[in-house]
């Protein structure tokens, strides 16, 4: 009998290769001035209020009223989000795959904009092999809160030490294993097949 029921996955930095330097490299041509930009602009913590479900557009238009230096760049995270994920990351596809050959269930957990989820699900087929998902835009709630690995429990009925949750981010590791879950952080899709089969799965 295998040790866990259920996995659940991180998208972002997990499944797909998303960051905004795959666009912001096409728009700048100085590394330094576009780290600049990313840190004190359109800044991670910026982008907390999309992940809650915040209007993207309006954001954008509201902070490119602020800095209208750096409008039209402002827009394109908007305008080119897609352009932010270069692609999906296709050994942990095959370990998604696998999983769901073998039976077990698995569930999306990812921080992302109400927007931009369905234009990822339409894009990658894989998105859609998944029994279910708590995306926080559209819950209006984002990782590490304690509040989303709460929701996903009670959604999916699932039992948290009998669940491992995926993610590349220590902090949201962290915080599953303060909700109870079972959790691993992603490092390359070779290490995680190392620890399914250490929870008995694969």
């Amino acid at each position: 009998m295998r040790a866990i029921d259920a996995v659940v996955f991180d998208l972002g930095g997990v499944l797909v290769d998303w960051n905004p330097r795959h666009l912001y490299r096409q728009l700048f041509d100085d590394e330094a001035d576009m780290e600049c930009f990313l840190a004190e602009i359109c800044s991670l913590e910026w982008h907390v209020a999309h992940d809650l479900g915040h209007d993207i557009e309006a954001s954008c238009a509201e902070l490119a009223a602020r800095h209208p230096e750096h409008a039209d760049l402002i827009r394109a995270w908007a305008d080119r989000s897609e352009e932010m994920v270069r692609g999906a990351i296709d050994g942990t596809v095959e370990i998604l795959r696998a999983l769901k050959e073998a039976g077990v269930p698995v569930y999306a957990l990812s921080n992302m904009e109400r927007e931009t989820f369905p234009l990822r699900v339409e894009r990658f087929d894989f998105l859609r092999w998944f029994d279910g998902y708590v995306i926080s835009g559209l819950e209006g709630v984002v990782k590490p809160d304690r509040k989303i690995f709460e929701l996903l429990i009670t959604r999916f009925d699932l039992v948290p030490s009998r669940t491992l949750f995926v993610d590349d981010s220590a902090v949201n590791v962290d915080a599953a294993i303060a909700a109870g879950l079972r959790a691993v952080q992603f490092v390359s899709p070779s290490e995680l097949i190392t620890h399914l089969q250490g929870f008995g799965l694969l």
